[in-house]
């Protein structure tokens, strides 16, 4: 079965030329986008869709939630509103609220949040655990997460628990915490952060998951300058993630990671991707990310919501790249990149097309997974033109209609 999108007044791409086409149209044939070109050359399909002169771009790639969560935070929130200090301990109620959620109940909570991310056009999430910290709470977050998530990461080190010895609890998460999950997890990370895990803690963990086979991740430098980005780059993370306190090395060791890397083909030595997550840093009133000094140095940068409980209770990536846009001084092609292409380069999904069957997201192309995010708006501009308006119209998931 294909499917005609015609009459598209602006196809945003974000594929390796940047390409951003007008009256344009495109094919999709079951999970994969067949063709796209000028609307006056398409073929023929079974089917057609009249986009009416709207945009057209790639489904959004959310590439950092915690979304296996029960429990409610909003007191918290209001405390940190009226001034008080963001730190991490907030994460225990959470921890004690999702231990005492059944798996029926956590289950249908974390897919009503991917439904919800979906409605705003994000069609590929990945999402941690984190809630459990301990081994039989992690792996059930981690078999949950499996089942809604399309990345699924294991964060048992976001939190040494009350009480627990931090070096014994960090052998826990290296060993059979981190055997319990290992089923259900393709990636790991850590909190290397003041009142989280110490850099060498943090090593710890990033070194044995990364024997164990999974690919590594990094929450650094979001309180502060710390040691999360160059250990991220040494280690040869795929990404760092909040990036708000940077100091001029950081930058450089993020930029130089790609020096290896051919960004015109896709090919080479790949870096670490920066992640910056403006929706948290509002909630917790700390500066945003350097985003437009990163790019500008040569970094990737990518956007995502962090949605959880505590700190950024949102899965809207509009809001994030309108932000972007109107605080971080990207352009609306950068902001969109980031929040397509480059959660998907931090995720290691930017590649994939007919030939090996593992299609590429965060872009459009010919072979690529049928990811499509159409907006009520004649061009993307208008996510920063209009912010906070709802903005998407229709939301096609590896080649389906979710919207």
């Amino acid at each position: 079965m294909s499917t005609l999108i015609t009459n598209i007044a602006e196809l945003m791409t974000q594929d390796l030329e940047h390409r951003v086409l007008k009256d344009a149209a495109m094919v999709i044939e079951g999970e994969r986008i067949a063709w796209l070109g000028q609307a006056a050359s398409a073929p023929a399909a079974d089917d057609a869709v009249d986009a009416g002169g709207r945009a057209v771009l790639p489904g959004w790639v959310d590439s950092h939630t915690h979304l296996v969560f029960a429990g409610d935070r909003t007191a918290e929130f209001e405390a940190r509103m009226a001034g008080e200090q963001y730190s991490a301990g907030g994460i225990a109620v959470t921890v004690d609220a999702t231990r005492r959620t059944s798996d029926f109940d956590l289950t249908r909570l974390a897919m009503a949040r991917v439904s919800e991310a979906v409605s705003l056009g994000t069609t590929y999430l990945e999402t941690k655990t984190g809630y459990g910290l301990d081994t039989e709470h992690e792996a059930r977050s981690a078999r949950i997460a499996s089942t809604v998530a399309d990345e699924v990461t294991y964060l048992g080190a976001h939190l040494v628990p009350a009480g627990l010895d931090a070096d014994a609890y960090t052998d826990l998460v290296c060993g059979p915490m981190l055997d319990a999950v290992r089923p259900y997890v393709r990636w790991a990370d850590v909190f290397c952060e003041k009142g989280a895990f110490t850099a060498e803690q943090s090593r710890r963990v990033l070194q044995a998951c990364r024997d164990a086979g999974l690919g590594i991740r990094v929450h650094g430098n979001q309180l502060g300058e710390g040691p999360g980005v160059q250990l991220a780059t040494e280690l040869g993370a795929a990404s760092v993630d909040h990036v708000n306190y940077l100091a001029s090395q950081d930058v450089a060791a993020l930029a130089d990671s790609w020096t290896g890397w051919d960004p015109s083909t896709g090919t080479g030595a790949r870096g670490t991707v920066a992640t910056c997550l403006p929706a948290c840093d509002l909630s917790t009133r700390q500066p945003l990310p350097p985003a437009r000094a990163l790019l500008d140095a040569g970094a990737q940068v990518a956007l995502a919501s962090n949605c959880n409980p505590g700190t950024s209770y949102t899965s809207s990536m509009a809001f994030c790249v309108a932000t972007a846009v109107l605080q971080m001084r990207l352009s609306v092609h950068e902001a969109v990149r980031a929040a397509t292409y480059g959660g998907a380069l931090a995720l290691h999904r930017e590649t994939g097309n007919d030939a090996d069957g593992e299609r590429a997201v965060g872009s459009l192309a010919v072979g690529h997974r049928a990811d499509v995010h159409m907006l009520n708006a004649p061009s993307a501009t208008h996510l920063a033109y209009r912010p906070g308006m709802p903005l998407t119209y229709a939301v096609w998931r590896a080649g389906v209609p979710a919207r």
